[in-house]
Order: structure tokens, then sequence, then C-alpha cells
């Protein structure tokens, strides 16, 4: 009977275990499959010609002549949104018509008075000027197609007049000709509505395709090229397509978000085969291209890290992380050293290890606080050292942040070693140190490493031990320990408290996280390979 429990205990106990890498499995799989999927993209997607552009632009990469003949071939595409937005505007931008005429009306001005003309002819003609002005002035502001009609009709019959023939002033009537051709077939008591719906699609296109050409280039790096990913395209085009209102279907009933197509926003006016043109034509404008962007992973960032790769996060981890191992090892291990081998078991030794327990718990956020105050603040500069945040500081930081994970590993790694072994090297005639240094620390060496493969996953991770003491989020290669580094953790915690550009850039931060889990996996790799061969070795194979 009792054997038939035990087999049925062995069982249920085999498949709970099985059910449980199982679910260990699947959770992994939920977690991090679509994090890999997303980041992926940093990597693999459809670029357009304004990445093609940009990395000719940043990092002289590309072929010149290829790019430009790829501009002369999205020219022609692209001059056509461009007209059809202006000749639109022309009728509801009244701000800017405006301002056109006084611009026209000064430069008119100066032009007379070196046409030899005499004051008497000049105050004529400078009257008519200022009249026909303020015709136009009346006809922009009016929302009544018959005061519009009047006022143009009195500008046009002046434009054969011969002080007006083959000046700045025949440009009263070219605006007078397009307004009124503007507004025929639009709805003068949306024009408020039009502008700023208008202003959008401004803006959509703007980041769509980039600055129109002839504009100056803007300051900010991510303004001055269009959507650089087609998927990035795909979703502007969605938002050009389609806008976003809160409208009330039923009364009494709270408002919903709906989406309206834009088409039937601007039904009847010339702005109308705009959305069937760009949603036709776009592939023709960004000419998207596979690509495998390797060059990610070496890349500087822009500000925002908009466009780019990771590469100084990526060196900026592997400084600290390693540095900070090179701390925390030996301290580690000569802590541990102690505690088993030298110290006994009396109420000091209890307490001291009662603290390493408990600074094992302590949130990471207060060793940060701790290495700004200590490190950054009073220990560095103690030595000559400059009193700011850098690798150095921030390595120590992570260094203690560690370090009772380290020794309670290597404790429990020195405790595992056969006490014969010991006995034998002492009955040999070794002293302590050299039976440590010989025969306990080889053989436990395994066991510590394990320690310390667990404090590597935790190093590289961390954010908030390094937000005060040496990380930054944009700045030049370190030239020194004195320096402050950017990290990967940094960098995806700084994306995305940056909502917006988090929003732009998905890919970005994911590509960033997932970088940040292969390069702990690779040094968990690498230090599970030196265990692998050091336990080997002690086997004698």
């Amino acid at each position: 009977m009792r054997s038939v429990i035990r087999q049925i205990a062995d069982k249920v106990f085999t498949f709970l275990t099985g059910t449980s890498v199982v679910l260990l499995t699947l959770v992994l799989l939920v977690v991090l499959g679509p994090m890999v999927w997303r980041g992926s993209k940093a990597v693999i997607f459809e670029d357009t010609t304004e990445f093609r552009k940009m990395q000719l632009d940043l990092y002289n990469r590309g072929n010149p002549t290829s790019i430009e003949a790829e501009n002369s071939e999205t020219e022609s595409f692209r001059k056509v949104v461009y007209e059809t937005i202006d000749k639109f505007k022309h009728g509801i931008d009244t701000e800017e018509l405006i301002d056109r005429t006084k611009q026209i009306y000064r430069q008119f001005g100066k032009e007379l008075q070196y046409k030899g003309v005499t004051n008497e002819q000049y105050q004529e003609i400078r009257s008519l000027a200022r009249e026909l002005r303020d015709k136009l002035q009346t006809a922009f502001e009016s929302n009544d197609k018959k005061v519009i009609k009047e006022n143009i009709d009195y500008v046009l019959q002046y434009r054969l007049n011969e002080h007006f023939v083959d000046t700045s002033a025949a440009e009263f009537f070219t605006l007078a000709e397009d307004f009124l051709q503007s507004v025929g077939n639009i709805d003068l008591d949306k024009r408020q509505q039009y502008a700023e719906s208008l202003r959008q699609i401004e803006e959509i296109i703007f980041r769509l395709l980039g600055p129109k050409p002839g504009q100056s280039l803007p300051a900010l790096t991510m303004d001055r090229y269009g959507a650089t990913r087609w998927d990035l395209a795909q979703k502007l085009l969605d938002e050009l397509l389609w806008s976003e209102q809160w409208m009330q279907e039923k009364p009494g009933q709270p408002m919903v978000k709906i989406r309206v197509a834009r088409a039937e926003e601007f039904a009847g006016t010339k702005l109308e085969p705009l959305f069937g043109y760009v949603q036709e034509n776009l592939d023709k404008m960004l000419l998207p291209r596979p690509k495998f962007y390797w060059q990610y992973f070496i890349d500087d960032s822009t500000p925002g890290h908009y466009f780019g790769g990771v590469g100084p996060e990526i060196l900026g981890t592997l400084l600290l992380t390693l540095l900070a191992m090179l701390f925390v090892f030996p301290l580690g291990v000569i802590s541990a050293a102690y505690l088993v081998e030298c110290a006994s078991d009396n109420i000091v030794i209890r307490i001291i290890r009662m603290c390493i327990n408990t600074l094992a718990g302590v949130p990471s956020i207060v060793f940060g606080l701790f290495g700004l105050a200590f490190f950054v603040l009073f220990f560095i500069p103690l030595f000559g050292g400059p009193s700011k945040p850098c690798i150095l500081a921030a390595s120590l930081t992570l260094a203690v942040l560690t370090l009772p994970v380290m020794i309670r590993a290597s404790e429990e790694a020195i405790r595992s070693v056969p006490q014969t072994y010991k006995e034998a090297s002492l009955g040999l005639g070794a002293s302590r140190f050299e039976t440590f240094m010989k025969v306990t620390f080889p053989a436990a060496l395994p066991g510590i490493l394990t320690g310390l493969i667990l404090s590597l996953g935790r190093v590289a991770g961390e954010t908030a031990p390094i937000l005060f003491t040496g990380a930054v989020a944009l700045g030049p290669l370190p030239k020194s320990l004195f320096d402050p580094a950017r990290t990967l953790s940094y960098g995806s915690y700084d994306i995305a408290v940056g909502d917006r550009l988090a929003m732009m850039v998905p890919h970005n931060q994911y590509g960033m996280v997932v970088t940040l889990v292969l390069l702990v996996l690779c040094l968990n790799a690498i230090a599970i390979f030196l265990r692998a061969r050091m336990f080997r070795k002690l086997r004698g194979n």
C-alpha cells in the first residue's frame, strides 16, 4: 500500500514539476515574445527614401548619386501635394493673404521711387494701390460671396493699367483671381474650421514628407526628415485620411469619439482630391524597401533617440557592468571567506549577517541616493577627483548594490566544499591561507561564479542606482572613468518618460530593451561557459 502511495506521489510530483516548467516557459513567451517582436523592428523593417537621406547626412552612409536620383523621382509626386494645399490655402488663410498684400504694397512703393515719376503722379498711383490693397483685404475678410465678388471685380478692372503692368503690384491681380477661384466651392462659414483642419493636415504632411522644398532646414534633426520607416508612414497616412472628433450621437447621451473621413470634411473643395492622391501614390513619394539595419548596434543616436542606434548605450552598459563586477568580485569573495573561515558564530557575526541579508532587500533607489551622497559628493573628491556623476561613482554604487548577493552566494559555495579537502591540505602542512587559495577557492569557484552570474543580470538592468551617480540620456562618449555614460537601462527610461517620443518611436524603445536583454544573456552565457570549464577542470576532464 505504501509503495502504491509513494508511486502516486512521485507521479504527481513529476507532473507538477513538468507543469511548472511549461507554465514558466509560457509566461516567458507571453512577456518576452511581444517585446522581442516589436524590438526586432528596430533592425528589420521597410525604410524609405527619407531614411536613406538621413543615413547619408548623419553617418555618410549610402550612394549620393542614387539618393539624388530618388529625390528627383519622388519630387514630381510630392509637388502635386504641395500645389494642391497651396491652391486651397488661398481661399481660407486670410491672415497670410492680408500680410502678402501689405508686402506687395510696400514693395510697389519702393519701385515707384525709382521710376522717375513726379510727386503728384506718385501720390496718385500710390493712392490707387492703397485702394486696391484695401479692397482685397475687404474681400479676404468677408464671408459674403457677393461682397467678395464686387471687391475682386473692382480690383481686376485695373489689371491692364500701365502703372501696374510688369511691377510687383501685378501680384494683386494674381491673388485676386486665385482667391475668387478658391472660394467658389468653399462654405465660407466653415473657414475657421477649414483653417484648423488644414493646420493639422500640413503638420501630418510635414512629418510624412519632411520640409517643403525651398524651406530652410529646421534646427532639430528629427524635423529635417519625413517618415523614415514605412510602418510610421502608414500610421501618418491613417491620420491624414481620418480625423477623430467628439460627437453626441443622441440627445442626453455622453459624447463619443468617432472617426470622420477628411475627404468628406473637405467635400466639394479643391483639397478633396488630395487624400485619394496621397493614398494611391504614397509609395511613389517614399520608395519603401526592405532593410536590415545592423548598424543599429553601433550607431549613435540623435537627441530624443528619434534616429540612430544604441552603440554608446551598449558601450556604457558594458563599462558600468564589468567595472562593477571588478569591484564586487574580490570584495564579495574576501567577505565570504572571512565569515566562513575566520569568524566564529558570535553575536557580532550574526548582526553582520543580518545586515547583509537586510541590504539585499533594500530598494535600489536607496543605493542610488547613497552613491550620490557618498561616492559623488565625498569619496571621489576626497582623493582629488571631480564632484560629479561619473562612471566610477556609478560602478561603485552598483558594486555596493549587488555585494550582499555576491557575499551570500560565495558563502554558500565555500561552505559546500567538503571539510575533508581542507583537513587533508592542513594535514600536509599547508597554512590556512594556502589551503583557501589552492584548495577551497578553486573548489568553490563554480558556485561563486553562480553568484557572479546573478549579479551580472541585476547590475546591467538597474536604472535607479545610476540615475544620480553616472548615467545620462545624451552626451559624448566617455573619455575617462570620471565622465558620465549612456546606458541601455537609462535610455529606455528616458524614452518612456518622454511619452510623446515613446509613441513616435516605439521600435527604438523596445529595441533598446531587447538589446539589454540580449546583452545580459551574452554576459551570462560567457560566465556560464567559464563556470563549466572550471567545473570540468576540477573533475579532471
